[in-house]
């Protein structure tokens, strides 16, 4: 099923800390994000022009709050609220002042069935006077958001046929790597089977493989546990490296992605539910990888 409107990209992430000053730290020191501004308990970090890509909200429970998604016009955001409410999926338009405090253009948020994950959907955010400079790495782009859920039927079919996601790749009732139509990226949202609803991983893509082997070095030096890697992803090509954040939510550098064409784009691949089909290099994750972080519920 097609849809009426047109992502242009992964916004941000809104994600709960439970010790806010010391995941600052983190994720502006060591990960390499700027801090824009601080306020009721909630610091906003950014990687691009854009106001922020990282929300951190200090909560009792690590986890997941919502995932933002800026669709390439005004008009994509009412015709999308028009979509959702049509499916019955009860769309929430956020109010004024949560939308300025944002720094974001009137939008609406509406929960992903089967992960019971929240989406935030806006036209338009400002777009700060200043560059971003990199620091310790040449951060690129949030580039997505990986989740657990219990019911991955419900989720990957609403995300395919409801909420304008095409599949790049994928492993037979198991996993789906996804892409917001038009972006090129091989994936920027991902879902995979699992006992319950948990944030699976949040990845930065950079600029160039010595930010990754760098990444390596620096997290090991100031105490950070390596998740998985360094390695390299057979479904995208990408080189990775995935560490903890204080909370023990997993993080990921990444370096290079397949990209598609709007048009005549190959069709997805169904991969071996093997470790091959995960890395090529031979690395093994840990055993926390990917386990770490509740997706908040309504």
């Amino acid at each position: 099923m097609s849809v009426p409107f047109r992502y242009r990209k992964l916004g941000y992430a809104a994600l709960s800390v439970t010790n806010l000053e010391r995941s600052l730290h983190f994720y502006r020191d060591l990960l390499g994000l700027e801090l824009v501004e601080q306020r009721d308990d909630v610091a906003y970090l950014r990687c691009s022009r854009d106001h922020h890509n990282i929300a951190l909200h200090a909560g009792q429970t690590a986890g997941l709050k919502r995932v933002g998604w800026e669709l390439e016009s005004q008009a994509d955001v009412e015709r999308a609220i028009a979509h959702f409410e049509g499916l019955g999926l009860a769309p929430r338009r956020v109010d004024k002042a949560e939308s300025q405090a944002l720094r974001q253009g009137p939008g609406f948020r509406v929960r992903l069935p089967g992960a019971g994950l929240e989406f935030d959907y806006y036209g338009s955010t400002t777009v700060m006077a200043r560059p971003w400079t990199p620091t310790v790495a040449r951060i690129a782009r949030l580039g997505h958001v990986v989740i657990g859920c219990a019911d991955f039927a419900a989720a990957q079919g609403a995300l395919l046929r409801d909420f304008g996601f095409v599949q790049s790749d994928f492993v037979e009732d198991r996993f789906s790597f996804m892409r917001c139509f038009p972006n090129p990226f091989h994936h920027t949202f991902a879902v995979g089977a699992s006992a319950g609803n948990h944030l699976h991983h949040v990845n930065f893509m950079v600029t160039d493989i010595d930010d990754v082997g760098r990444a390596w070095h620096r997290m090991t030096k100031a105490g950070v546990k390596i998740a998985f890697g360094i390695g390299r992803h057979p479904p995208s090509g990408s080189v990775f490296l995935y560490f903890y954040d204080p909370d023990g939510m997993t993080v990921e550098y990444s370096y290079g992605m397949e990209e598609f064409p709007e048009v005549g784009a190959r069709e997805p691949r169904m991969l071996e539910p093997v470790p091959e089909s995960l890395d090529t290099w031979g690395a093994v994750p840990d055993v926390n990888f990917g386990k770490v972080g509740a997706i908040e519920a309504a």
